[in-house]
């Protein structure tokens, strides 16, 4: 194991400007990949980052790491920083990218328009709750469905974790398949020098 490096942060500006010096991971599950990313970025989705270790240890020119909004690109930096990999992460993530109007990309072939895991957690979140305030009209006692999901959510923005978010990365749709993995570090291999 490598010692220990530390962190950077890029805000928006940094980064365009440094965009082509270079090699961007997107962490983001890849239905929010294909939703929209940093042009060149590659997808290497949070859970399977420890695979890409050796991969990521060689790769050059430095690694900027992105997701939605910098948490999970943050805690994929501290992992790689662990094993001695130099890393930056982008403030604010591809959501601060897209506010400053800069261009997103999409995947060639990509035709239906992915939801971000945010929208999917809210949508879920949101479809329970009426749910559990439906059902409540006919049993009472289905209304702790209701409190039950606002309970969740209120620990998820404590702890700065996301049950809900867990279980939809699970879904076929937000799942990679390892063709696509394998491919990611194929065209990360052939950016080592």
């Amino acid at each position: 194991m490598n010692s220990p490096v530390s962190i950077v942060s890029l805000d928006v500006d940094q980064a365009r400007g440094r965009l082509t010096e270079l090699t961007v991971i997107d962490v983001r599950t890849p239905g929010e990949y294909a939703s929209g990313h940093l042009p060149g970025a590659l997808n290497i989705p949070l859970d399977l980052l420890h695979r890409a270790l050796s991969v990521l240890g060689d790769a050059r020119p430095e690694l900027l790491l992105v997701c939605a909004s910098g948490n999970r690109s943050a805690n994929a930096c501290a992992l790689l920083a662990e094993h001695g990999v130099p890393t930056a992460t982008l403030t604010g993530g591809t959501n601060a990218w897209a506010e400053r109007g800069h261009e997103l990309h999409r995947p060639a072939g990509s035709t239906r328009a992915d939801w971000s895991m945010e929208r999917q957690v809210r949508f879920t979140a949101g479809a329970v709750v009426l749910t559990g305030l439906g059902l409540g009209l006919r049993h009472p006692a289905w209304r702790l469905l209701s409190a039950g999901v606002a309970g969740g959510l209120v620990f998820s923005a404590l702890t700065d974790t996301c049950g809900m978010a867990a279980l939809l990365s699970r879904l076929p749709h937000n799942r990679p398949r390892p063709a696509d993995l394998d491919a990611t570090l194929t065209a990360l291999g052939k950016r080592v020098s």
